[in-house]
């Protein structure tokens, strides 16, 4: 059982709580980026990202306007960190350097936001960066964050809904701006709900939640967290792009049922083949494409091969 002053740390565990609303894309970004911090890394270590990198291991095509303009956001936004002694402004970035005609760009960490991006890292497994890379849902990505700290323990502390709401940029602190999703039914559908959906279907974990209530009205959440066995083999990240990609695509193939050999090679020696795989499947998770009955067999006919 861990000690109390564990648990301390884990409560203000200052990037996890932090209060920053990133996209999809950004936190793509950031997952990728704890994936190559090594303790060795100079304070002025350069990061390399191959866009095709980002596309083999999360599945989902970001082209290089959607990346720049990303990246433009993260290092212009804030990370408000808070505690007993102090009240702390970072930002991301040193400098983000784009190559033309390269399809990569060069990231250098702003020197104080380092050590906090060493230990978020810390609370993750290979095999589970891996996870949060493959989840779509924003949501779901940052409460991934939370149960991976808690995870050990079985449940997180219970999380007032206006700080978790803040924490995910959908309550401004200063009252500026519209509060998002301020009916109880609404942050269960759109935000709890899909996060605790995807999380358990995609990651290592299994997660529930139980909202806390006071009077009338709902005030607080706690999630529960247990293990399960991953639903997908591990990805070591420093695995060549061209086999990770092949890899994501078998198993997104086999999560359909299409096992038949000669039609998984027709499709992994195609790249177009596999490009329209991995969109169809981003679709289906996001709910922008919908197959209840047989979603192996409408992607072999948007694919062209039924």
């Amino acid at each position: 059982m861990p000690s109390p002053k564990e648990i301390e740390i884990r409560q203000h565990n200052a990037i996890t709580t932090a209060r920053y609303d990133y996209s999809a894309c950004q936190l793509d970004i950031l997952f990728y980026l704890l994936s190559k911090l090594k303790k060795e890394d100079a304070p002025d270590q350069t990061y390399r990202f191959y866009n095709r990198d980002i596309e083999a291991m999360t599945g989902r095509q970001w082209n290089y306007q959607q990346l720049r303009e990303a990246t433009e956001d993260m290092g212009s936004r804030m990370f408000s960190v808070e505690d007993n002694k102090e009240y702390r402004q970072m930002w991301m970035f040193q400098e983000v350097k784009y190559m033309k005609g390269k399809g990569c760009f060069d990231i250098i960490l702003s020197k104080s936001i380092q050590p906090y991006l060493f230990e978020l890292k810390n609370n993750f497994t290979s095999y589970q960066l891996h996870s949060a890379l493959k989840l779509t849902s924003k949501y779901a990505k940052r409460i991934y964050q939370l149960a991976s700290q808690w995870k050990d323990i079985g449940e997180t502390c219970v999380y007032p809904l206006d700080e978790l709401k803040t924490m995910f940029g959908l309550k401004d602190p200063s009252g500026k701006k519209a509060e998002q999703f301020e009916r109880i039914s609404d942050l269960k559908k759109k935000v709890l709900d899909v996060a605790v959906r995807q999380i358990n279907e995609h990651t290592d974990l299994t997660v529930s939640y139980h909202l806390v209530k006071e009077g009338r009205s709902f005030q607080a959440v706690r999630f529960y967290i247990t293990t399960q066995k991953p639903q997908q083999l591990p990805i070591q990240f420093d695995r060549p792009v061209e086999e990770t990609r092949q890899h994501n695509a078998r198993q997104v193939l086999e999560g359909y049922g299409i096992q038949d050999p000669k039609l998984t090679q027709q499709i992994l020696s195609d790249e177009k083949l596999t490009d329209n795989l991995f969109k169809f499947n981003y679709e289906m998770k996001t709910g922008r494409k919908k197959a209840d009955k047989n979603p192996g067999g409408l992607l072999l006919k948007v694919l062209g091969l039924r």
